[in-house]
């Protein structure tokens, strides 16, 4: 009886794993695939954007500062009465006084200014550089986490396959009296066990294709 259980769960094992020992995720990843998963990434996803308007606004912060070398720089005029004696020369064009004037401390103060204005446009481009390899490493993470998931229900649904294979045998050889009402049960309960193992993988393919599209902003479907 011993033998015959030895046989059995031997058969039982070599059944399963017949076949699933070169099992592979290298030939289901596609780089190519990949890259265009990344450039969507950072097409549509928000806080990318909002990087994207931190650079530009120090950008723009930039050219205030520069175009601001102009505010150091005051023109008035008055105009006064030919026939108003406290004025300084009454008759000069008029009656009209020009003047033109410079802030010298402005003036000593715009450079500090700019320089301040490109170490923020620096400090903006680098936090986007480093979100966009953060978000770079998420989608492949993701996107390798998605691949496994689909190889794993690959891998159940084969399992699954030659459990209903050896079922199958196993039912016959019962109904000859060549086989046990208790491997009988055992292949019964198998066949159960690996439904679930199907259900939850199919749940976790789900998930991790969820997750994947979260970073995208599109389904998956959608990018060919």
């Amino acid at each position: 009886m011993q033998m015959k259980h030895a046989v059995f769960s031997a058969f039982l094992i070599l059944t399963m794993h017949t076949g699933k020992a070169q099992e592979s995720l290298s030939k289901d990843v596609s780089y190519a695939y990949l890259e265009k998963l990344i450039a969507v990434c950072k097409a549509n996803y928000p806080k990318i954007k909002m990087y994207e308007a931190r650079v530009s606004t120090a950008e723009n912060g930039i050219k205030r500062a520069k175009l601001s070398y102009f505010d150091i720089f005051s023109f008035s005029y008055l105009y006064s009465p030919n026939n108003n004696t406290a004025t300084i020369s009454p008759n000069f064009l008029g009656g009209y006084q020009f003047g033109f004037f410079a802030n010298i401390g402005s003036i000593l103060q715009k450079p500090s200014l700019i320089k301040q204005a490109k170490g923020e446009l620096a400090a903006a481009q680098y936090d986007k550089e480093s979100f966009d390899l953060n978000m770079e490493a998420e989608v492949k993470k993701r996107y390798f986490t998605y691949v496994q998931k689909i190889a794993v229900m690959r891998v159940r649904s084969g399992a699954m396959l030659d459990v209903e294979s050896m079922a199958s045998t196993i039912r016959h050889r019962f109904e000859r009296g060549e086989e046990s009402l208790e491997n009988y049960n055992k292949v019964l309960i198998m066949i159960a066990d690996h439904a679930q193992n199907i259900l939850n993988a199919e749940s976790d393919v789900l998930v991790a294709k969820s997750n994947l599209e979260e970073l995208l902003g599109q389904k998956l479907e959608d990018i060919k």
